[in-house]
């Protein structure tokens, strides 16, 4: 399975999207420093995913994320 993800951090005020094949340890690897975008933070919460079979369609989803304003991700995310 392959998995589109939206993180926030609070003390940042700020979301980070992205993409993986195993969401459990990709969000391990953003707590723990490991990833350079979000290794300054360590309050990241994870605030929305989405499973997919199909890659393409996951890196599809995932760049039309990325052009979204902060409105339409909370939109997403929260209704």
């Amino acid at each position: 399975m392959f998995y589109i993800y939206i993180l926030f951090s609070k003390s940042s005020n700020t979301y980070y999207n992205g993409f993986t094949e195993n969401l459990k340890k990709r969000v391990e690897n953003h707590l723990a420093g490991r990833s350079k975008y979000t290794s300054t933070k360590n309050d990241w919460v994870l605030v929305y995913s989405k499973e997919f079979e199909i890659k393409k369609e996951a890196l599809i989803e995932e760049k039309r994320l990325k052009k979204l304003n902060r409105a339409s991700l909370e939109k997403l995310i929260y209704n």
